[in-house]
C-alpha cells in the first residue's frame, strides 16, 4: 500500500521559514506529478504547488509565488516544500499527494494518494 508521510510543520512567526517533507513508501515519487495542498479551518482545500514527472513543469498558486519552492530528491524518494516569508494566511494543514497523471493539475480529484497532513501555524 502506498504511504505518504509529511513532516516539518510547526509554529513559526510571520516572516519565518519552514521546510516540509513528503516521504513515500511502496511508490516511486517520480512516477507521477506530486502536489502540495493546504486547508485552513472553514476553507476549501487549495492547491499550493505541483511538480510534474521528471520535474518538467512546476506551478505555484499566485499567493505563494516567490516565497515557496517545491523540489524533489529522487534518491531519498522525497518531495520538499520550502516556505519562506511566511504569513498568517499561510496557516493551514498541508498535504502532499500523488497525481494519477504525469502532468500537474489543480483539481484535487486527480490525485490518488494523500498523506495525513502536517499543521503549519504562522503567528506572533
Amino acid at each position: 500500500q502506498v504511504q505518504l508521510v509529511e513532516s516539518g510543520g510547526g509554529l513559526v512567526q510571520p516572516g519565518g521559514s519552514l521546510r516540509l517533507s513528503c516521504a513515500a513508501s511502496r511508490f516511486t515519487l517520480d512516477t507521477y506529478a506530486i502536489g502540495w495542498f493546504r486547508q485552513a479551518p472553514g476553507k476549501e482545500r487549495e492547491g499550493v504547488t505541483c511538480i510534474s514527472k521528471s520535474d518538467a513543469a512546476i506551478y505555484y498558486v499566485d499567493s505563494v509565488k516567490g516565497r515557496f519552492t517545491i523540489s524533489r530528491d529522487n534518491a531519498k524518494n522525497t518531495v520538499y516544500l520550502q516556505m519562506n516569508s511566511l504569513k498568517p494566511e499561510d496557516t493551514a494543514v498541508y498535504y502532499c499527494a500523488t497525481s494519477r497523471y504525469s502532468s500537474c493539475s489543480r483539481n484535487s480529484r486527480t490525485y490518488a494518494y494523500w498523506g495525513q497532513g502536517t499543521q503549519v501555524t504562522v503567528s506572533s
